[in-house]
């Protein structure tokens, strides 16, 4: 379009697109008038700085506080309050408290912003540094101040500094409104606790808020996070209309508590009733399933979803995923991975991660590492997935290489790093890299040691016919020893043909898992390869007894657009079809 040339048609134009949201025209023209050689004034810059803000640009918001201080603007209180408020929404705190504390008179709006910048980045003593000077200044902080602060602790983690401000604003008479109340309960829930999240149940109901749809969204959150489906589900029938935001928070919360085929038939009831249900709703149903061992409904979810017209984020592709990497249906994945593209979401950390892991679950490790290659920004998530991958494949020196970038990259690996470094030396039969890892975890990373790690030296150490080893280290362990790793244990004593530690380890296993048929077959090959057919047929008794049969096998094959499985003796057949159909 072409520029007009008079500064007072310029101006209408910026008042124009900023109330249109058009921000990066009002920086254009903003340029335009710089150009021209006109000098801005008060009443124009925070409309400029508010598209800076809005951009999230925050080296054209540099030079426009520039621009102020050049022009002698940078002393109105408006102009000083929107450059807070661009320094808070880009992060750049610092910058905003120097110039909040350069103010004559800064408002409570200004202090809030900065409060709640804050905590919502998680530098706790900072927030309560602010919140406390803002109050040695006579200025009182106001509802809104404090719902920021309840909020940002909350986004960044820090439940009990969150469930605190809200108890300290109760405590001064402070009224919450559903705000408030709805940014706390999540906290509440995290916490798991139910005494609080029952009182403020108690005083939702007392105030007449139980009707605030975002209030009871939040409510049915707190009660999922907490274990109890019962009340969740109680809130949610006293509800007079129904809401997709509560209906996702009733699936989410069901699903969390292990009743997927409960989450199912909900969401199956609130399609059937017409609701409006987004891509929140179909994603928490997708998540439930594919979380919860059910890869095929996850995946003919997936297709109903985009039938119904809902379009998939970046959220939507991660939970889908493993589904794909389980049934190893590479197709599909390879679908999905074209829709990320085109949906331009591919860049994402989370998708991108997501994308690495199955593609290594598919058995493509070249791939797998091709994508993590090209992911522009990767977090611990992303390199989990790959050392992960190696491990799976039992490529332990390419493990191994990729455990040591990470410590490059200033990123310290965690619990799931280990898991996935020792189980590549225990697939590659590297004792003694392995026990370095192991005893390198406390000693120079303060992390101790979980069962999954102690199950991965049990197989390292069984795997090198060291089940003597193996078996002090389990009665060594710092708490009690769980199936998987007695079952490592029983496992390498059947390889190793170990009937004395077989049989010692089989007993732990028939009072952890009665029901397991995998571990009396164990014992049995292991009598079979002694020739104790007795006991082989006691063993078998026992399975008779309990009505226990050997899993049938199970597999997956690709048929054009479906997916088939494929059980022995018996057969199951489920399908989907491809993402981009």
């Amino acid at each position: 379009m072409q520029m007009p040339s008079s500064s007072s048609s310029i101006h209408s134009l910026i008042y124009a697109c900023s109330k249109l949201n058009n921000f990066k025209q009002v920086l254009s023209l903003f340029s335009q008038l710089l150009y021209q050689g006109h000098v801005p004034d008060a009443f124009l810059l925070p409309t400029v700085v508010k598209a800076c803000t809005a951009l999230s640009n925050i080296k054209a918001g540099r030079q426009v506080h520039a621009i102020a201080s050049v022009s002698g603007s940078d002393s109105d209180p408006f102009v000083q309050s929107s450059l807070v408020h661009m320094y808070v929404k880009c992060s750049q705190l610092k910058d905003a408290r120097k110039l909040l504390d350069a103010m004559s008179e800064p408002d409570v709006v200004s202090w809030s912003a900065l409060v709640a910048g804050y905590a919502r980045l998680g530098h706790v003593s900072e927030a309560n540094e602010v919140f406390e000077d803002m109050e040695n200044k006579r200025i009182e902080p106001n509802i809104v101040c404090c719902n920021g602060l309840i909020a940002g602790f909350n986004q960044s983690g820090y439940y009990s500094e969150s469930v605190s401000m809200f108890r300290k604003m109760h405590s001064r008479g402070l009224k919450h409104n559903g705000t408030g109340i709805s940014s706390v309960l999540p906290a509440v829930g995290d916490l798991e606790d139910l005494i609080l999240g029952n009182q403020i149940h108690g005083y939702v109901i007392k105030m007449g808020t139980v009707s605030d749809k975002c209030i009871v969204s939040a409510l049915i959150d707190m009660y999922g996070k907490c274990g109890c489906s019962s009340q969740m589900s109680q809130v949610f029938d006293e509800m007079d209309a129904l809401d997709v935001g509560a209906c996702s928070a009733l699936v989410s919360g069901l699903s969390r508590n292990g009743l997927v085929d409960e989450a199912l038939m909900v969401f199956r009831q609130f399609k059937d009733k017409g609701v409006d249900l987004n891509v929140v709703s179909w994603t928490s149903v997708i998540a439930a399933c594919s979380q919860n061992g059910k890869d095929m409904e996850a995946l003919d979810l997936f297709r109903e979803m985009q039938i119904a017209g809902v379009k998939p984020n970046s959220i939507t592709i991660p939970c889908l995923l493993p589904a794909f990497g389980n049934t190893a249906t590479l197709i599909h994945g390879k679908a999905a991975h074209g829709f990320s593209i085109r949906s331009g979401i591919s860049d994402d950390v989370y998708v991108g991660s997501a994308l690495v892991d199955m593609y290594a679950k598919c058995g493509r490790i070249k791939i797998s590492r091709l994508c993590f290659d090209r992911m522009p920004t990767k977090n611990l998530v992303s390199w989990n997935a790959i050392l992960g991958g190696y491990a799976m494949h039992g490529k332990a020196e390419e493990a191994i290489e990729i455990f040591h970038l990470l410590h490059r990259s200033g990123q310290k690996p965690d619990l799931v790093s280990f898991t996935g470094i020792l189980s590549a030396c225990s697939q590659s039969g590297l004792t003694e890299e392995g026990q370095c890892y192991f005893n390198g975890m406390s000693k120079e990373h303060g992390i101790e040691p979980g069962v999954e790690h102690y199950t991965c030296m049990v197989s390292l150490l069984g795997r090198a016919g060291k089940l003597e080893e193996a078996y002090s280290m389990i009665k060594k362990m710092p708490f009690e020893p769980d199936g998987c790793v007695w079952g490592a244990l029983l496992n390498f004593c059947r390889v190793h043909n170990n009937m004395t530690l077989g049989e010692i380890a089989a007993k732990q296993l028939f009072k952890l898992e009665p029901t397991n048929p995998g571990n009396y077959i164990l014992l049995s090959n292991i009598y079979a390869s002694k020739g104790k057919w007795r006991e082989v047929n006691g063993v078998r008794d026992m399975m008779s007894k309990i009505g226990l049969r050997k899993d049938p096998g199970c597999s997956w094959i690709d048929v054009k657009p479906k997916a088939h499985m494929l059980l022995s003796q018996r057969h199951f057949t489920s399908h989907m079809t491809c993402p981009h159909e």
